[in-house]
């Protein structure tokens, strides 16, 4: 005891250290860093795509119930934004922005305290210009004031455009605009998401982490298919420019307006979750269908957009228009989207080796859309059809003989031609076509381009085949495999080689040709033909199917009439460098990035703008007589020199001979009397020059050679004696017009016009009523300036000069060329005023960017 007394007091306080240790409740742990605001991809609901400037505080209200009604809300969508025209057109005594107290009576605040009654979120729309895209106050030089004031007002999202913009173009601009809004809004203390939306113009994704959440990439979405493949191709490379808190935006949500089919519409879902990308609905969700609410409320692709990792996608092959996604997920899974943008079923296959997936002996594979669950040993396969992605969910699996071995059913079907008149059993006559993968290119432009063509014309003793593939994917044999095909009714399909096998191994295929007949009666058009193969599997000889469906193209000859060739669709096309582009130039990969077509300064406002290394393909069944059209190198892309040869069949109907740069059209006419196949090819000896074929017009049937051109167009204004009184409408905002011959689509003039930064629109009241009555569409040609500017087009109707818009800003860049179109069944008026089309009391075009603008022949079709 003595001893102890002797200890240091350093061990004394030590060892009471120790026992106070056991005793006392342990230190407060620091708190992890909450999660970036962003942490995953947004989502939400955006009003432009379906509404336009037809926003209100009723339609805001009533989307934020319905996301509860409809259960999207539980399936994770938060944000409720309002876009573009949501304000007064000028600013208020103390330079706030002002709601319209027509749209908005309880102000922007009232509307955001019930959409967070909610449990939501309220967006807002600003602009980083002088004034936004619609023409309402802008935030440049005002950014501190309106960030304070969304603030203030309960904003939770802004989505911050880039229209009148007053810049240089120079990335540094780019970068100094939206950091200053970023820098505002960090100011107000209130945690707002922020999405740049300048259109991917300055590469927003190797700058925009630390300032915005989200960038566009793309220009704007339409509710078109070639618009949606265009936006996957662009933002799909971008994977390693995304993740928590900084998202790669390709635009909002199309699903549900009606312009693409239910594949295509999950094609969007789907690949907008593997791409992580922000899932912002633009549709009406107090009118979607139940098939709408299944697409966008699909909780597995929703969890793989979601997922916390917040990796997009990486593409793992991309050839021929068909592309492969492997997105890794928190839990350990893989996801796989086996993506088809061509345009028939196409079989889209990647080994496990080659996506990020472990070694294993066997993989589990759900399918997101129907839930099935499959395995596989080693290479994940799908019969896609056109359009459409198949997304699974991949795992290691253990145990294969529990589970349903994944078999793909793919097939090839030519282009069919019904056969000879009286219905006999005469072999359908088919063309064979340029193949992309083993996928056949289907009638109508092929987005993908496809390198040298393949097809050396048509073979008139092809009779009508189909080809199914059945492959085994899975760990184990298949007993009693057989194939059917169930065609039209009226049609025949015929087995030419075996549609049955005894077995058939691991990655082994059961391939089947077959003749399929068409009665001579049958239109053209796209017909299903379904395919279903059966089989046994596993150690009980368990019997399961498989099914898909290959869509048959039937084509006619063209009906009585001369018409411009670019309305016709070819069987087969094969473009060197991206897809045939109607009534513009080719301008690169993707579609609808020409100009008019110009050739030694002549502009042509039709034609078929491909590159050198093509071949287009049409049936004309011997009911033709000519083809006219002129030939050349676009002006936009000097090269060459190229050649241009029209076949008749395989006989050549006419040929340019070299064609260079800068050199006047070449008049082509070929004799098509009793061609039943009519080839374009243009040629040099490198691959990829601008090669246009301008203004082509095919005569069929017995018509005078002095019939309109189908279809008809009648021009409205075509500025040849002078300004044709064209004005201004909105005085006060500005803008000047003055007739020019610098640029002209018909005649020898077109008009030039001064365009103020925001924006005005420029036309007349007509004197008399104009009557439009079976016109589809108005149309007018336009070239930009040193700066680039947006077109649309408004008409008045009745008495009272009811303004009818359609709300379709089309954008051209600086010094490019292109029409605007507006159909008519776009254009929406006021509520209770009915677009007559006999009763035409203005015409109206919208042309902005404070710089020249020139156009010409405004008219309709």
């Amino acid at each position: 005891m003595m001893r102890n007394r002797g200890r240091p007091v350093a061990a004394l306080v030590s060892s009471l250290a120790l026992c106070w240790s056991f005793l006392a409740p342990p230190a407060a742990q620091a708190a992890p860093p909450p999660p970036p605001l962003a942490a995953t991809p947004p989502m939400g609901f955006n009003n432009w795509n379906a509404f336009g400037c037809d926003v209100n505080e009723t339609l805001i209200k009533e989307t934020a119930d319905a996301f509860v009604s409809t259960g999207l809300k539980d399936a994770g969508y938060r944000y409720v934004n309002i876009d573009d025209c949501w304000s007064l057109r000028e600013r208020g005594p103390d330079g706030r922005l002002v709601p319209d107290p027509a749209k908005f009576p309880n102000g922007i605040k009232g509307v955001a305290n019930y959409v967070h009654g909610k449990g939501l979120k309220l967006g807002i729309y600003g602009d980083a210009g002088t004034k936004t895209c619609a023409g309402y106050p802008g935030s440049l030089g005002h950014e501190e004031l309106d960030a304070r004031t969304w603030a203030d007002w309960g904003v939770d999202y802004l989505k911050y455009d880039n229209c009148n913009n007053q810049s240089d173009g120079s990335q540094e601009d780019y970068i100094r605009r939206y950091t200053a809004m970023r820098q505002a809004l960090d100011r107000t203390g209130r945690s707002i998401v922020y999405s740049i939306c300048e259109w991917g113009t300055s590469r927003p994704w190797t700058w925009a982490k630390g300032i915005g959440h989200l960038w566009r990439t793309t220009g704007d979405i339409s509710d078109n298919w070639a618009s949606l493949r265009s936006i996957i191709r662009q933002n799909a490379p971008l994977a390693p420019y995304a993740g928590p808190g900084h998202w790669n935006d390709p635009d909002m949500m199309e699903i549900g307006n009606g312009g693409m089919t239910a594949t295509e519409y999950r094609t969007h879902m789907s690949m907008w979750a593997m791409m992580a990308a922000p899932l912002i609905i633009g549709t009406d969700l107090r009118t979607a269908s139940a098939e709408t609410l299944a697409i966008l409320g699909n909780r597995e692709l929703i969890a793989i957009d979601q997922d916390r990792l917040g990796v997009q996608g990486a593409v793992v092959s991309d050839e021929n228009g068909l592309m492969v996604l492997d997105k890794p997920l928190a839990n350990g899974d893989r996801a796989i989207a086996l993506y088809n943008s061509t345009d028939t079923l196409a079989t889209v296959s990647v080994t496990t080796g080659e996506t990020g997936l472990r070694d294993a002996g066997a993989y589990r594979l759900t399918d997101v859309w129907t839930g099935a669950t499959t395995q596989v040993k080693s290479t994940i396969s799908a019969a896609v059809p056109a359009h459409g992605t198949v997304v699974y969910r991949v795992r290691p699996l253990r145990d294969p003989t529990a589970v349903a071995p994944a078999v793909a059913l793919g097939a090839n079907l030519a282009t069919l031609v019904p056969g000879p008149a009286g219905g006999d059993s005469t072999p359908t006559t088919a063309v064979p076509q340029p193949t992309d993968g083993g996928a056949p290119v289907a009638a109508v432009p092929d987005p993908t381009g496809g390198g040298t063509p393949t097809t050396t014309g048509p073979d008139p003793t092809a009779g009508g085949t189909l080809t199914t593939a059945v492959t085994n994917r899975g760990v184990g044999t298949l007993r009693d495999v057989a194939v059917t095909a169930d065609v039209p009714e009226g049609w025949t399909a015929t087995p030419v080689t075996p549609a049955r096998r005894s077995r058939l191994a691991t990655d082994a295929t059961l391939e089947t040709r077959w003749r399929i007949d068409v009665p001579a009666s049958t239109p053209a058009g796209r017909y299903p033909i379904d395919l279903t193969a059966s089989y046994r599997w596993g150690p009980r000889h368990r019997p399961a199917t498989t099914s898909s469906q290959v869509i048959a193209t039937v084509v006619t000859a063209p009906e009585d009439g001369r018409r411009h060739l670019s309305t016709i669709s070819p069987v087969t096309s094969v473009n060197a460098t991206g897809p045939l582009e109607p009534d513009q130039s080719n301008g690169g990969a993707l579609e609808n990035d020409g100009n008019l077509i110009t050739i030694g300064g002549q502009v042509h406002t039709r034609g078929l703008g491909t590159t050198t290394g093509s071949e287009l393909l049409y049936y004309l069944g011997g009911r033709c007589s000519r083809l006219v059209t002129d030939v050349g190198i676009d002006d936009e892309a000097p090269g060459g020199p190229a050649t241009f040869t029209v076949y008749a069949d395989d006989a050549v109907a006419a040929a340019s001979g070299p064609v260079t740069s800068g050199e006047a059209p070449k008049p082509l006419t070929a004799d098509l009397t009793g061609t039943a196949w009519l080839r374009l090819v243009a040629e040099s000896e490198t691959t990829g020059t601008h090669a246009d074929w301008a203004s082509p017009v095919l005569t069929c049937g017995d018509v005078p050679d002095d019939s309109p051109v189908l279809p008809e167009s009648r021009t409205l204004f075509s500025f040849e004696s002078g300004t044709e009184d064209f004005t201004i409408a909105n005085p006060g905002d500005g803008g000047t017009v003055a007739q020019s011959p610098l640029f002209h689509t018909e005649g020898t003039n077109g008009l030039k016009v001064s365009t103020p930064v925001a924006g005005n629109w420029f036309g007349r009241p007509l004197a008399t009523p104009l009557d439009l009555t079976g016109a589809t569409m108005l149309k007018f040609d336009l070239k930009a300036g040193d700066a680039g500017t947006v077109g649309e087009i408004a008409v008045q109707v009745g008495e009272a000069f009811s303004w009818c818009q359609g709300g379709l800003w089309t954008w051209t860049n600086a010094h490019s060329s292109r029409t605007i179109t507006e159909r008519f069944d776009q254009i929406s008026c006021p509520t209770g005023i009915t677009l007559d089309r006999s009763d035409i009391r203005a015409v109206w075009v919208f042309l902005n960017t404070g710089g020249e603008v020139f156009i010409d022949n405004i008219r309709a079709e």
